[in-house]
């Protein structure tokens, strides 16, 4: 039976309204979204042309064409597994909590509140680590972009300082914190443009880049040659290959968007997982074609990845260069594609710092966050501007280790994909654990496949939890230390650690509020 029974006859904006109620929440945010807008916030996050682009030298490095051709194809099938699972959860509970409100709704009584207190850290944690590492790439590739528009670096070009790189981190933050004061409308168009901007992109550069190369690497190169940096001591190609997989398991990460938007977005129940499924679908098919695209101009994998080259050891921005370079006589060509790879991932950061104000805004509703009262407001616009805002200056705070570990700052992209794939994995593991019986489906369903689509799952979100915490060099050095394991387990460790002091005497979950409505 759907959860909108009762509702069925009602307008749509009134159906949304009383199944938010049914939910324990009066209208705040205003529903101004379609399955379109909708669709094209989670699209324009997941932005493959900014995951590829960003991620690309730790793919190459660790296992090269291989694990990313290839790669992506495993990665496209379990992480649809999961995608599926997470849109028929939020078909049932269309909220701005999303995950950590499954889990309280999933795990029962009794382990719902804590159940929902360490997925809602997790998520909104991840989120922040996304917000750092998507908006301090593109701040990195801007300096690159620099570089090779005035020489490269050996022809003179001007090379950034790392207070200068993080100079540009904070205008761009500042920029998405200002574009994300603005109404849903405005909002609404961001989205879409970015989603547009990704097909475009994406369509033009998987055309452009091969047309133009005029040495390409051979189709069993692309797809089964495997790379190994001897640098970083790790000989079985097993291993490598399985590190390897962050590049792809990055890339298409950020679907909960869907449901974090889902309490601006009519006909929710039905908008909202249709936003996760046909964002991921055509992002792992489109993501792929780029990927090969991009990877059959790569021919000489540690001249790409040299420091000493002219784009100072950044792949992507060597290959497009030489590529343009070698065709016409000038690099021009390939700076200009370079630059419609950093818009996407402009984009994609506007993103990010939308579904994290409003996983932030519904997290204190609940009253789960330090200073609640503070960040659960919304403006006259209806936008909870406080947590947007205290958004981008986390992410600033975050982008501070920067300047002590360039290795320590990597780990930003690890606890972003496993941060937030844990708390996508929670939920779905109640869901298939204590509400095996009791879960009642929403309008989009799995029907009698839905358990065994879940447990995949599940099975999945635990290997690459194991999979990225493993030492990503030998023998492990204060150089090479991967630092993830100790931000996930802090996060865990914090979380539970302020549960058993703090928050298990006051903390019930998600807080009801329609009685304020009446």
């Amino acid at each position: 039976m759907s959860p909108r029974t009762g509702a069925a006859e009602l307008p749509v904006a009134d159906a949304d309204r009383a199944r938010l109620r049914q939910l324990g929440y009066k209208q705040e945010l205003k529903r101004g979204l379609s399955l379109l807008s909708n669709f094209a916030f989670t699209f324009s996050f997941i932005s493959v042309l900014a995951g590829v682009t960003t991620t690309y030298n730790t793919g190459l490095r660790y296992g090269g064409p291989a694990s990313m051709t290839l790669g992506w194809l495993v990665v496209a099938f379990f992480n649809a597994c999961v995608a599926l699972s997470m849109a028929e959860i939020c078909s049932a509970y269309p909220t701005s909590g999303g995950l950590y409100y499954w889990s309280a709704k999933l795990a029962g009584k009794e382990w719902g509140p804590l159940a929902s207190w360490v997925t809602g850290w997790f998520n909104i944690v991840g989120q922040w680590a996304c917000t750092t590492s998507v908006d301090f790439s593109l701040a990195q590739f801007v300096q690159v972009i620099v570089l090779l528009s005035t020489g490269g670096a050996n022809g003179g070009g001007y090379m950034a300082s790392k207070y200068v790189v993080l100079a540009i981190y904070c205008a761009i933050l500042i920029l998405h914190g200002l574009i994300n004061s603005l109404s849903i409308r405005w909002l609404a168009w961001f989205g879409q443009f970015g989603a547009y901007w990704n097909l475009a992109g994406v369509f033009a550069l998987t055309i452009l880049i091969p047309a133009v190369a005029k040495e390409r690497a051979s189709t069993e190169f692309v797809f089964t040659h495997c790379y190994s940096d001897d640098a970083v001591g790790i000989h079985s190609k097993v291993y490598t290959l399985a590190i390897g997989l962050l590049t792809s398991q990055y890339s298409l990460l950020g679907y909960d968007t869907s449901a974090h938007m889902s309490e601006e977005t009519k006909n929710a129940d039905w908008s909202g997982p249709m936003g996760i499924v046909v964002s991921v679908a055509l992002s792992s098919v489109f993501g792929w074609i780029y990927l090969v695209s991009l990877t059959s101009i790569v021919t000489d994998i540690p001249y790409l990845l040299d420091p000493g080259n002219d784009a100072g050891g950044n792949a992507i921005a060597q290959a497009l260069y030489t590529t343009f370079k070698t065709r016409f006589g000038s690099g021009v060509g390939g700076i200009l594609c370079l630059a419609a790879m950093a818009v996407a991932t402009f984009l994609c950061g506007t993103a990010c710092v939308t579904s994290n104000s409003r996983m932030g805004y519904a997290f204190s509703r609940d009253g789960a966050m330090p200073f609640s009262h503070v960040w659960y407001r919304v403006n006259k616009q209806e936008v909870p501007f406080n947590v947007v805002w205290l958004s981008v200056s986390v992410a600033f705070v975050m982008a501070l280790t920067s300047l002590g570990s360039q290795v320590a700052f990597q780990a930003m992209v690890s606890i972003t994909t496993l941060g937030m794939y844990i708390a996508y994995g929670l939920p779905i593991f109640f869901r298939v654990t204590a509400a095996r019986s009791s879960f009642v489906p929403g309008p989009f369903h799995l029907g009698r496949y839905g358990l065994a689509i879940g447990w995949v799952a599940v099975v999945w979100v635990a290997l690459v939890t194991v999979l990225f915490c493993l030492p990503v060099a030998y023998p492990v050095a204060a150089a090479n230390f991967n630092y993830t394991p100790l931000l996930v387990g802090g996060v865990l460790l914090l979380s539970l650690g302020a549960w058993a002091l703090h928050a298990r005497f006051w903390f019930r979950g998600p807080v009801t509020n329609v009685v304020d409505d009446a």
